[in-house]
């Protein structure tokens, strides 16, 4: 049914890496979620006037907040939408990562006051009256948010979006939060005991919780998040498919926005290779890496010695050398510069994020592993962190 109601509205709707698209498939995504949740809101607010039941009439101000939401979901993905200008020459794609901030923070905000409001009734409690009808409403509205979590989330993993994902999050905790509110109605109406102010907390508790994890998504790629290591291995697989390169390093992904990453690498290649069959390779990657995975890439060539036995037989020695410090632990940019007395070893070497050894005790302990290969040997190096 989704996959009918996209290519009935959404042209071109596989090429989710097409800002349009993704505009497209953002502003479905908000009017829906506009049409259902004010529907709900009305029908659970009238139920709740009509009983008396603060948990009912919480629920229904937090579809209303939900259709906020939408608002701002829909608002979000236009504007991401919009083609890079001189202010913005990346585009404006984080735009969607702040509307699912947004979303989040109204969120939360519901649910503290929800959270004030059912501690109250709980306090000062008032008598609640139950019929068919807040029955009926309540069943469908979870199986409605059901349908909208699942078709949020269908659309979500089609076009990697977090803030369709945290609408999709949010509208199964409704599901569950909704389910809570009948099982208040119900026990009400079967013994008379009034849990009302109780069901209403446990729907607040539902919603903050939904409001963290939201911010939690949305907050990451904003503050600048490790990729993802599946497509760090898919960017690596492809560079060094092309034999003329023998090792990556130094690879860095920028996020502007789903379907705007900037990438730079550093590739080794032969030093002997000619400079113009180089730049032909590097090209020719690059370009693929732009088909692939959507990107614009930047790849820095690192010349190496890949013929000159004694250097890769001391690259190798040094290689095993430092993982005995960490197994973790690598070197590039390897290059041997001889002397008449001492040889001066030059490379980088790069730690795992998670070492909390500090660098300059680094440096010294893999200037010590170089000594024990051999004394007349000078380590350059330069030691950074890996954060991929």
């Amino acid at each position: 049914m989704i996959e009918k109601l996209v290519h009935i509205l959404i042209h071109d709707a596989q090429n989710v890496n097409d800002p349009k698209v993704r505009q497209k498939y953002g502003i479905l995504s908000g009017s829906v979620g506009i049409f259902c949740n004010l529907i709900l809101f009305f029908a659970k607010l009238l139920s709740g006037i009509a009983s008396g039941a603060i948990s009912i009439i919480a629920d229904a101000f937090n579809n209303l907040s939900d259709a906020g939401s939408s608002i701002i979901t829909l608002v979000g993905f236009y504007m991401a939408g919009k083609p890079a200008d001189k202010d913005h020459p990346f585009g404006h794609g984080r735009i969607e990562y702040l509307s699912g901030l947004i979303i989040s923070v109204i969120i939360l905000l519901v649910g503290a006051e929800l959270l004030k409001n059912s501690i109250e009734k709980i306090l000062d409690p008032e008598e609640i009256s139950s019929s068919a009808v807040t029955v009926v409403i309540l069943i469908g509205s979870v199986l409605m948010k059901f349908w909208m979590a699942w078709f949020n989330r269908k659309l979500g993993e089609k076009i990697q979006s977090a803030a369709m994902k945290a609408t999709a999050a949010d509208s199964l905790n409704d599901c569950i939060a909704t389910a809570v509110v009948l099982l208040g109605v119900l026990v009400n109406a079967f013994t008379g005991y009034n849990i009302d102010g109780i069901a209403g907390i446990a729907v607040a508790c539902f919603i903050l919780k939904a409001g963290y994890d939201a911010a939690k998504d949305t907050l990451q790629p904003l503050l600048g998040q490790k990729p993802d290591p599946e497509l760090v291995k898919e960017i690596e697989k492809l560079v060094l498919s092309y034999k003329e390169i023998s090792g990556v390093h130094d690879l860095i992904i920028h996020d502007y926005g789903p379907g705007r990453l900037i990438i730079s690498l550093h590739a080794e290649i032969s030093d002997h290779m000619d400079i113009n069959q180089a730049h032909d390779v590097i090209d020719t990657i690059e370009k693929e890496l732009h088909q692939k995975f959507g990107c614009e890439a930047t790849i820095h060539m690192d010349p190496i010695a890949v013929d000159d036995k004694k250097t890769l037989e001391i690259r190798e020695k040094i290689k095993e050398k430092v993982k005995e410090i960490h197994p973790e632990i690598t070197i590039h940019d390897f290059r041997m510069v001889k002397g008449s007395v001492e040889s001066n070893l030059i490379f980088d070497v790069l730690i795992p994020d998670e070492l909390e050894i500090p660098k300059q005790e680094i440096e010294e302990m893999v200037k010590q592993k170089v000594r024990e290969i051999n004394s007349a040997y000078h380590a350059v190096i330069h030691v950074e962190k890996g954060y991929i």
